[in-house]
């Protein structure tokens, strides 16, 4: 450990279902959808400026709370763990980072964490709770709007419900008191008062947007069609959006989910410059991630699904700051989430904790001993058939019994739009022999094309 790491302090911020093709350091300012303007991150790009930007870094098990369960304690969620509480015998970040003296606070909108029985802010010496997002029961489901400028002929009683309840939380919300301003506000409250207790901190912030609704302030809703005359569509429902919206309503959604990271980048601007105001850009390392990204039809549906198991909602953006620049550039290595605590306990010194953990550290690949770190990821829900298995060239889905096996090359078909299951039936073979049956919730030894089944060997999928 160099005189730069000692005393390091560690500020981890979370940003819920952001895409990382919707941050210009990886769309390199292109348009994700043709008829949707590439929207504007230049805060997140500027932090990222002298950071190391990670090409490929993959959640496990999703969604929300796996994803959390991953990052906080350094084991998989998938294939063990549901969306579920903490156990008793869990150890998480805040607690091992406890026991070495540091001031953790916990801040977040995302309101999961506050569910009956949740205790995902154990550990940490100061949580606060904004109040309100997305069905969250913080108003009477009451709303002063008018529902039917929200949805469309074909939403059904139940997504309207959903949709009232969201509409009654925010009646009163402009952008000076928006969910993500205020967990920005509390955090740079925290990290004030925090800098005067000369003790080492942990701050872990936790933005729920842009998940969806999709309803960003109106100085920011500027990347949908200024021609468009239909319901403000700020909650897609599930299945296939052709079945339920029109092409020029699902350009409108995808437009209100860009402005929605404009103003969470916004937002993140004014922590951006509180850090390096109160110089913590010289003391700590920042994380800055997201637990998944989020479909907009990219291949017919929007929201997340176990049968989604695309680059849209697997991949995200990973960006780490050290003090000082000790390290930047671009790392392309194959990263899962449960490797993430043990680099950051190296980093800090304290890699002895590592040795129960079932994540492995990068921090070979930081200091460029290697280039590699793993051979392939594996992304999925605990309760469902559909798994991914990739590595930095091909990406297989396998499916349910009726349904074809998909194959995709990243590199010439980033969009995953061809199957290859047929051609390259081999690939596929070896990237599913990477995991064993324990990954799976059914096994099978046969891999399904389009033109027929095709045998694993016999110690593929034991």
């Amino acid at each position: 450990m160099t005189k730069k790491e000692e005393g390091m302090n560690l500020i981890f911020i979370m940003i819920d279902s952001l895409r990382y093709d919707h941050v210009n350091i990886y769309n390199k300012g292109e348009r994700v959808f043709e008829n949707v303007e590439s929207c504007k991150t230049p805060n997140i790009d500027k932090f990222a400026q002298n950071s190391l930007i990670f090409e490929n870094v993959y959640p496990c098990g999703l969604p929300t709370i796996p994803v959390r369960y991953e990052l906080m304690t350094g084991f998989y969620s998938l294939p063990y763990r549901p969306w579920c509480p903490l156990t008793e015998y869990d150890l998480t970040i805040a607690q091992i980072l406890n026991k070495e003296d540091y001031l953790s606070g916990f801040i977040t909108d995302t309101y999961h964490y506050r569910a009956p029985n949740m205790n995902y802010h154990r550990g940490f010496n100061i949580y606060e709770w904004v109040r309100g997002q997305e069905y969250d029961p913080y108003e009477v489901p009451v709303t002063k709007r008018n529902i039917d400028d929200y949805v469309n002929e074909n939403y059904t009683e139940d997504w309207k419900k959903r949709i009232i309840q969201f509409l009654a939380n925010t009646d009163n919300m402009d952008e000076k008191n928006h969910f993500t301003m205020q967990v920005v506000e509390k955090s740079i409250d925290f990290l004030k008062k925090a800098r005067k207790t000369n003790k080492k901190i942990f701050l872990w912030i936790d933005s729920f947007e842009p998940h969806e609704p999709w309803n960003p302030p109106l100085k920011f809703d500027k990347y949908t069609s200024k021609n468009y005359k239909g319901p403000r569509l700020i909650m897609p429902m599930g299945g296939e959006a052709k079945n339920w919206a029109t092409e020029e309503q699902i350009d409108f959604i995808r437009g209100l989910y860009a402005g929605e990271v404009s103003f969470v980048d916004y937002c993140f601007g004014f922590l951006f410059e509180e850090l390096e105001r109160l110089n913590f850009y010289d003391d700590s390392l920042i994380i800055l991630t997201a637990d998944h990204g989020h479909p907009l039809a990219d291949h017919g549906q929007f929201l997340k699904g176990t049968d989604r198991m695309y680059s849209e909602l697997l991949k995200v953006p990973f960006i780490m700051k050290f003090p000082e620049e000790m390290y930047k550039g671009r790392i392309d290595a194959l990263i899962q989430f449960p490797d993430v605590l043990p680099t950051i306990l190296e980093i800090l010194g304290f890699e002895s904790n590592n040795v129960c953990l079932s994540g492995k550290s990068f921090f070979p690949v930081i200091k460029g001993n290697t280039d590699k770190h793993r051979d392939a990821v594996i992304s999925g829900y605990k309760r469902g058939i559909y798994r991914c298995i990739r590595n930095k060239e091909w990406s297989f889905v396998y499916t349910p019994e009726e349904e074809v096996d998909k194959l995709f090359n990243l590199k010439e078909d980033p969009k995953e739009k061809i199957n290859l299951i047929d051609k390259y039936p081999e690939i596929a073979k070896e990237l599913l022999g990477k995991f064993g049956s324990v990954f799976f919730e059914k096994k099978s030894k046969k891999i399904k094309g389009i033109q027929g089944e095709y045998e694993l060997a016999s110690s593929s999928l034991e």
